[in-house]
């Protein structure tokens, strides 16, 4: 494993140079969608008082935006800056529990009941899209946020983004654009044309449990890692993987059975079959 000593010190170079800006952009950003979120749901409140709008959801949607603040503002922002141990907290907070929280607030759900009728006629076209039915299925989901662990954690990838701040924030970005469309593809409350049935969710959700144990176990032993970061530290970021992928796994989960509604056709056979 490469000594990390040069690449942390660049490493805490760029955060010290980002200064308050790397504070006060992610405090606006989050401000903003968690405004656009509550502006949207009293609008719909107001739109259909009887039917209102589920303070769960909005609840979700909130306790979402908090965990990417946690990642991304101090202390856990200054501790991933200098510690590959903060980059894993990082990366389960931003792509693994903040967008199941985000994905449980139905923000689509919300905007088509919010938007006027002509834009909503064009969202819901959009998602009936051949684009939006192959980013809602889980298996680009599965690609995208599971898959990409092998090419970022053992080849230089990691270290080559890492070393410069705008690369820094495109790694936060997929990690939570990925998570998103996993966490939508497998239990998201919002509508998904074409997304496959719940065994085949969970035959994906078991494969992302399984790709995440395997690479933090290589990861833990050191086979062909290449971070550039202390030993120490690239065992206690494989510890954070695995046991915080596996709790934010089973919370998946828990969150498919919960939003897994039967098919109509097996409701409707259910119904009309005949007393025994």
């Amino acid at each position: 494993m490469a000594d990390g000593t040069a690449h942390l010190h660049t490493h805490m170079r760029h955060a010290e140079s980002g200064g308050a800006l790397e504070v006060l952009l992610p405090v606006l950003a989050l401000l903003a969608c968690a405004g656009g979120y509550l502006l949207l749901a009293r609008r719909v409140r107001r739109r259909n008082p009887v039917r209102g709008w589920n303070p769960w959801r909005t609840a979700g949607f909130c306790a979402g935006l908090l965990l990417l603040a946690a990642a991304l503002l101090p202390p856990v922002a200054a501790f991933a800056h200098r510690d590959f141990r903060g980059h894993m907290a990082q990366h389960m907070l931003i792509g693994m529990y903040a967008p199941l929280a985000l994905v449980l607030g139905a923000p689509m759900t919300l905007a088509l009941r919010a938007l006027p009728a002509p834009h909503a006629r064009r969202l819901t076209a959009f998602l009936h899209s051949g684009p939006a039915r192959l980013l809602a299925h889980p298996v680009t989901g599965l690609l995208l946020s599971t898959g990409s662990l092998v090419p970022l954690y053992f080849t230089p990838f990691y270290d080559a983004v890492t070393g410069r701040p705008a690369g820094h924030w495109l790694l936060h970005a997929h990690f939570l654009l990925a998570g998103c469309l996993f966490a939508h593809a497998v239990a998201g409350p919002d509508p998904a044309p074409g997304r496959p049935g719940v065994r085949a969710r969970l035959v994906c959700l078991g494969c992302a449990i399984a790709v995440h144990a395997s690479v933090a176990q290589l990861m833990y032993g050191g086979f062909r890692v290449a971070v550039g970061a202390p030993v120490p530290q690239v065992r206690g970021a494989a510890e954070i993987m695995y046991y915080g992928g596996d709790i934010a796994e089973l919370l998946l989960a828990a969150a498919l059975v919960a939003t897994w509604r039967p098919a109509r056709g097996a409701v409707t056979r259910h119904a009309v079959r005949p007393a025994q």
